[in-house]
């Protein structure tokens, strides 16, 4: 073959394959335009047992070849785009993933929200003893899916649920008692204890900069709330720490919200675990359940890691049975929902791992329990496996062949599993200031960064009022499944203190920076956060009724840390920091024991803190190990 016809051959069949490639049929664009092309979008106002109409929208495939099951979503937030005519866009998220797959799709405003009537109250208490016009959560969704089913055209009867942080609390509600259509229900990062762990506050300790502008924004009076934007609170500075140091005592935030936010000031009056807040916890009543649940949340979700964790104990506790499952990913609040879910903050996962959940593990769920497919294989527990950025599957969780082992302080700032043998009483110190707090994050917000659970610890750690405790490097892979548990005997000069605890990932030194790298990070040595939590020392023997704590003399913090699931890697370390502030996150404890939220400039104190680590008073992290380590 000559030179000429030799090119021509390779031109013909490049000619081909561009042909081929232009024939093969695109993937459909999910936008406003596809999602209006596939579905009727309908409004109603469904009526409640008590005569109240909730607003409900509904979107309803147009193909009617067969009857399509409901899947449905109630919420306090807006339902925009308001209008049968206006449809939103659904890419890359939950909703658009469903509804390719062809499901009706219902949204719900919770009542006294936007289009719907009624009063809005937080985190409506369930009422066991409801009479025939006695309403909550979990009535207002069985009225509504009895309606759903009765009326929406072509539906099969079959209900599902789902929903993320709020929604997600509505969700959990909506399972209780439930109607006999909901088949499968997903709690998603929900709500779950405002005064334990969810949102509100960690262990008594109140979440400041976390909610301030969140109160601002949710009960906004607005001209048309259909129509209007909520407008963020002005604080006139991207730094928060400055902005809320200088806003002084707690009392001082109720003075800038100006009114605009009435819970806020409710949940200052209430700095106690009393009856407000003991009734807006779900967990004893998570009963009756009689659909497949499916609760989610993310290892990083600054918001709600706490809930998911305990909806899903609770569920499996009270409702022998049932499908109850639990899925874990490497997310922030929400992550999993919209977007790739490939990274987080400065970490890379190496995959799309919200993309994943979506499409192998959200989708099947629903067809399973909604359609029928058969070829739904059921995980009792899909946990992502941070450090080794991969998916595992157990049979339960915390899984069955964990290994309780426990971390213990050790002089010269060590970490070991072997408890301390020196007998004589040894403490190491630091003097905690409420006027210059230990910063929770290095990126200037005034709410928070979404990375920060995951964020790199180097910018405290030299801080003299930062204890650090670390491993040598690991000789083989450490992984820890399953809760944590810190146990500190301190004392301090205060009569209260704040008491926070953070496991951390060390990296080595020569540790790859991620490619590309446009940001110039610099992984070698990061002191990547696995998890923190903040213990308020007042509440140390009762959330109930706080105690002060005697000044100079020894006290047992023993403090309950959610979940992990992660593997240090051989040439890690493990390590724990100890402080007592982490602002503006949380509020600055004043260390004189005082209503906080009363507190005045004088009570704000410096306080020496004692970490005892020896004899019978040996500070530690017991943690749940899957492998072993030696170190």
């Amino acid at each position: 073959m000559n030179t000429r016809h030799r090119f021509l051959l390779i031109a013909l069949v490049a000619f081909a394959r561009i042909t081929a490639a232009e024939d093969k049929p695109k993937p459909e664009e999910l936008n406003a335009a596809w999602l209006a092309e596939h579905y009727t979008k309908y409004e109603h106002r469904i009526r409640m047992r008590d005569g109240v109409r909730l607003f409900t929208r509904v979107f309803v495939p147009k193909d009617d070849s067969t009857p399509w099951p409901i899947i449905l979503t109630r919420t306090p937030y807006a339902l925009k785009p308001y209008g049968t005519d206006n449809f939103m866009d659904p890419s890359g998220s939950s909703f658009g993933t469903l509804a390719k797959d062809k499901f009706i799709m219902v949204a719900q405003d919770v009542r006294g929200r936007y289009g719907s009537e009624g009063t809005y109250m937080h985190v409506r208490p369930f009422n066991p003893n409801k009479g025939p016009k006695d309403f909550d959560e979990s009535s207002d969704t069985w009225d509504t899916i009895d309606w759903l089913v009765k009326n929406v055209p072509n539906n099969n009867g079959k209900v599902g649920m789902f929903g993320i942080s709020y929604p997600g609390f509505y969700t959990a509600m909506g399972m209780i008692d439930s109607h006999p259509a909901l088949k499968a229900a997903s709690p998603q990062a929900p709500v779950t204890d405002w005064f334990i762990g969810d949102d509100i506050h960690h262990n008594g300790a109140f979440f400041l900069a976390q909610n301030f502008d969140f109160f601002y924004k949710f009960t906004q009076k607005m001209e048309d709330p259909l129509r209007d934007t909520l407008l963020s609170y002005r604080f006139g500075t991207p730094d928060g720490y400055d902005f809320f140091l200088r806003m002084g005592p707690l009392g001082n935030s109720d003075k800038l919200l100006k009114g605009q936010a009435p819970e806020w000031t409710e949940f200052l009056a209430h700095p106690n675990y009393d009856d407000f807040w003991k009734a807006r916890n779900p967990r004893p009543h998570l009963k009756n359940i009689h659909c497949a649940v499916m609760t989610v949340g993310g290892w990083f979700d600054a918001e709600d890691l706490f809930g998911p964790l305990e909806v899903y104990h609770n569920t499996e506790r009270m409702n022998p049975g049932i499908d109850n499952m639990l899925v874990m990913g490497p997310w922030s609040h929400g992550q999993w929902g919209k977007g790739p879910g490939d990274k987080l903050g400065q970490i890379s996962f190496h995959a799309k791992t919200a993309e994943y959940y979506r499409e192998k593990i959200e989708l099947p769920f629903f067809r399973h329990y909604l359609k029928g497919d058969k070829t739904y294989t059921a995980t009792e527990a899909h946990i992502f496996e941070t450090g080794t950025l991969h998916w595992r599957r157990f049979d339960a969780w915390p899984p069955k062949q964990v290994t309780p082992r426990t971390l213990y302080f050790k002089a010269g700032g060590t970490l070991s599993f072997d408890a301390p043998k020196d007998k004589a009483t040894a403490f190491d110190e630091y003097i905690s200031d409420p006027a210059k707090p230990v910063p929770f994050t290095n990126d200037p917000s005034t709410t928070y960064p979404k990375a920060y659970p995951i964020e790199d610890q180097r910018f405290v750690s030299s801080r003299t009022d930062v204890l650090v405790y670390q491993t040598e490097p690991l000789e083989e892979d450490l992984t820890l499944a399953g809760p944590l548990k810190a146990t500190l005997h301190v004392s301090t000069t205060g009569t209260d203190s704040d008491w926070v605890v953070k496991l951390i990932d060390v990296y080595p030194g020569d540790f790859p920076n991620p490619e590309p790298n446009p940001a110039d990070v610099k992984l070698g040595g990061c002191q990547q956060l696995v998890r923190g939590d903040v213990f308020r020392g007042r509440f140390r023997n009762s959330f109930e009724k706080p105690e002060p704590f005697e000044p100079g003399k020894p006290a047992k913090v023993e403090m309950n840390i959610p979940d992990v699931c992660h593997n240090f890697r051989r040439g890690h370390r493990v390590m724990v920091q100890v402080q007592s502030s982490w602002f503006p996150l949380v509020d600055r404890n004043p260390q004189t024991f005082v209503d906080i939220a009363k507190a005045k400039p004088g009570d704000f104190q410096k306080a020496t803190q004692h970490v005892y680590r020896s004899g019978g008073m040996a500070s530690s992290l017991t943690v749940q190990v899957l492998g072993a380590a030696k170190n």
